[in-house]
């Protein structure tokens, strides 16, 4: 009986495979002092960042244009009113996730160019843009009544805390 191997290289790298597994205990170890501190020092949250009217700009673009690109509708925010934080960092405390990505939660009223004012709920994310790089504004929102494909539930309640 023959085996075919299509390349040396496979072979190579299976045989250092078979090695390195013969060689292994099986047991699991914890993390040496240069595994644990080598790239791997974690994010630094301070809990900046700005306060719930600065993302009001970027929730009225961003709305626009999900209207227009993915439900083909000319619905704007013309103005908001009653904004104000509803929590600031809700997870922490005994019971919470120590060292969650600090979060503002916020709510406004929002004035829609169709004439009905709407409920909007959002939370400012510290380090929330796109790889935390700042590229996106940082911000979640839903617009109660217009979240059209449900993704924060019923009433925008994954938005809240």
């Amino acid at each position: 009986m023959r085996i075919a191997i299509p390349s040396p290289r496979i072979a190579v790298f299976a045989i250092l495979v078979a090695a390195f597994g013969m060689l292994s205990d099986g047991s699991a170890r914890a993390a040496n002092p240069l595994e644990l501190n080598f790239w791997l020092s974690g994010p630094r949250y301070d809990g900046q960042m700005g306060d719930c009217s600065q993302a009001l700009g970027a929730i009225s673009y961003q709305f626009a244009e999900k209207e227009s690109t993915y439900w083909n509708s000319a619905l704007r925010i013309t103005g908001f009113a009653d904004v104000r934080e509803v929590a600031f960092r809700p997870w922490e405390g005994p019971n919470g996730a120590y060292n969650a990505i600090p979060r503002r939660f916020c709510t406004a009223s929002a004035m829609i160019n169709d004439g009905h004012p709407r409920r909007v709920h959002y939370s400012i994310i510290e380090d929330g843009g796109f790889a935390g790089s700042g590229l996106t504004s940082g911000v979640e929102w839903c617009v109660v009544g217009l979240d059209r494909n449900w993704a924060y539930g019923r009433g925008c309640r994954a938005a809240r805390p």
